[in-house]
């Protein structure tokens, strides 16, 4: 009976032993797989030398795979732009140094995970991050950052810098930002605003006596003489007129607040009248404007300036049509969550619009887009032209200015029905 016993237990640890043998050679098995060893020269080796063989491959694969992200790191932490890996709980996993110089990151190591809102206090960029993550597409944000100073002593020394940060989605959540310094770009033009200032301010009074002599000499002068007196004449208020342009621009780049006298206007009435204004130049060329509106809209504004938007951007219109054509003017309040109390207005020619390279700077100060275009409207308009446009390719950038003033956005695109040059404000209402 005990030897019975024996065999019994001994049969049932061999068979233990056995099970687990093979469970140890299928966990093995499943390694190999996953370190993809199984090639031909090392099937025939033992499974224990095969394992071995496998990890030493991984070894080498992971050692690789360092050297390369040392060598990306490297390069990033030469690289003009910053850079922030951010995981999905929002810590810095690693930056390079330019991005520590423009965000002032100076309480992280790499290798040290820490919250990226306490080490940057900028609202900004954490909304960005975690719009990319929602969103799962890369996005772009500029934005003025003012540095966190503990010592009251130094606030009044601090600069904040205007950055642009572009984001990429990356895998499990993580997300890469990389910074862009714009405050050069940005003190460039304060500077350009500042000459252009000036220069206008330095130019108005010798215009003015040029101009009064001019106009003296017309009554003196015979033809052919006073021929060339009355286009000198006409030059000189022409320069006048840009002069005056550049001044205003300025005045509304410094302090547009202080220029604009906020009472309630009735949208529709408003434009109407400007096109009453421009109708006897829209009659010689046989042009109607269709304006479509569903409600009465009230707007809070400065009228004047509201008026020398709508004057400008008419009377280009009427500029590019061809004759015996249609202006559209579409209103209409917008809605929605981000839409509301704001209303937008689309102008809408049947000219030869925009051309495509224009598009981004034709809101930009004295940029005057294709000279094809230029030359098409001097054919058309050789009679008789508008005195209402100065076309010293100012008038755009003035209306971009006031719109933004009063808390709103222009657009230029081209109508892809009509063909013609389509302009999308967006006001607020209230």
């Amino acid at each position: 009976m005990t030897l019975l016993a024996f065999f019994l237990g001994l049969a049932i640890g061999l068979g233990f032993w056995l099970w687990r043998q093979a469970l140890i050679e299928r966990q093995l098995r499943l390694i190999l797989k996953s370190l993809q060893t199984d090639a031909a020269e090392i099937i025939s080796l033992p499974i224990v030398s095969r394992l071995r063989r496998g990890v030493a491959s991984a070894k080498a694969q992971q050692s690789q795979l360092e050297r390369k992200l040392e060598t990306w790191q490297q390069l990033l932490q030469q690289a003009p732009i910053g850079y922030l890996h951010i995981d999905e709980e929002n810590q810095l996993l690693w930056c390079n140094q330019q991005a520590r110089q423009l965000l002032q990151i100076n309480r992280w190591e790499p290798g040290q995970d820490r919250l990226l809102l306490k080490l940057v206090r900028s609202y900004e960029l954490d909304q960005l991050i975690e719009q990319t993550r929602q969103r799962q597409q890369p996005s772009q944000l500029e934005w003025v950052f003012y540095p966190t100073i503990s010592d009251a002593q130094a606030l009044s020394q601090v600069q904040t810098l205007t950055l642009r940060a572009s984001s990429i989605p990356l895998p499990e959540g993580e997300v890469a930002v990389f910074l862009e310094n714009r405050q050069p770009l940005v003190e460039i033009s304060q500077a350009r605003d500042r000459t252009f200032s000036d220069l206008a301010h330095e130019l108005r009074t010798p215009l003015t006596s040029i101009r009064l002599v001019a106009e003296t000499l017309q009554g003196r002068l015979e033809p052919p003489l006073s021929g060339w007196v009355d286009r000198m004449v006409q030059e000189v208020n022409r320069l006048i007129n840009l002069v005056q342009d550049l001044l205003e621009l300025s005045r509304l780049e410094r302090d547009p607040s202080k220029y604009l006298s906020v009472k309630p206007v009735e949208l529709r009435e408003l434009i109407e009248s400007v096109w009453q204004t421009l109708e006897p130049f829209a009659r010689q060329k046989q042009l109607n404007m269709v304006y479509f509106q569903a409600e009465p809209i009230m707007l809070n504004g400065d009228r004047s300036r509201l008026t020398q938007v709508f004057l400008n951007l008419l009377d280009n219109s009427i500029k590019y049509s061809p004759h015996q054509n249609n202006i559209l003017v579409e209103v209409e309040l917008l809605t929605g969550e981000d839409a509301a109390n704001r209303v937008e207005i689309n102008i809408i020619d049947s000219g030869s619009g925009f051309a495509e390279a224009d598009l981004p700077h034709v809101f930009e100060r004295l940029y005057r887009g294709e000279p094809s275009r230029h030359r098409a409207f001097e054919t058309s308009r050789s009679a008789t032209a508008s005195p209402i446009s100065s076309g010293s390719g100012v008038g755009l950038a003035i209306v971009r200015q006031i719109i933004q003033a009063h808390g709103g956005s222009v657009e230029a695109k081209n109508h892809l029905e009509t063909g013609g040059a389509w302009v999308q404000i967006k006001l607020p209402t209230g």
